[in-house]
């Protein structure tokens, strides 16, 4: 487990349940240490990320409330752009603007990227910025994917602050069709 997924996640009522549970003393030796890993994009994850067709997006509001969102396009939607940041092109949904709106008030962001055919999940922590069309069109159009018909109103960047391969234990094996 990487030190940076530990520090954001083990938070004092996260240890506390550790303790109650017997497992704080496991976890705690994942907090030691003056290296910070876990925080950059490396092969495996870019090549997870770029197969993606959909991920779960979580932001908070100005109000304090959590709002998680399902995201999908074409397998390639998400696109690496460094060892620290990957972009997508947000396209025009439902037209509520929950997600932009919070992410506008608040840069916190969790994702869960899962692929339930190999039982994979991976569950990156960032901050999220918008490019908006106006800010940078060429961005923007250019995280389309070739011939996918949707309208992108803006880009998301999230610049990863924590990565972490979680258990498979309980995912769904699913297949998905072509």
């Amino acid at each position: 487990m990487p030190k940076a997924f530990a520090q954001i996640a083990f938070t004092p009522a996260a240890q506390t349940f550790q303790d109650h549970y017997g497992t704080k003393e496991a976890y705690a030796k994942f907090l030691e240490g003056e290296e910070l890993s876990g925080h950059t994009i490396d092969p495996d994850h870019a090549t997870f990320i770029e197969s993606m067709d959909g991920f779960y997006l979580s932001t908070i509001s100005e109000t304090g409330w959590p709002y998680v969102q399902f995201k999908g396009g074409p397998r390639g939607f998400l696109r690496v752009l460094d060892d620290r940041h990957f972009a997508y092109a947000d396209y025009r949904g439902n037209r509520q603007y929950l997600s932009a709106g919070n992410i506008s008030q608040n840069a916190r962001v969790s994702l869960i990227l899962v692929n339930y055919e190999t039982q994979e999940r991976l569950k990156i922590w960032g901050e999220a910025r918008i490019v908006s069309l106006d800010e940078d069109q060429d961005f923007v159009l250019g995280l389309m994917p070739e011939d996918y018909k949707a309208e992108p109103e803006r880009a998301i960047i999230i610049k990863t602050l924590a990565l972490e391969w979680d258990c498979p234990r309980h995912i769904p094996k699913r297949t998905t069709l072509k």
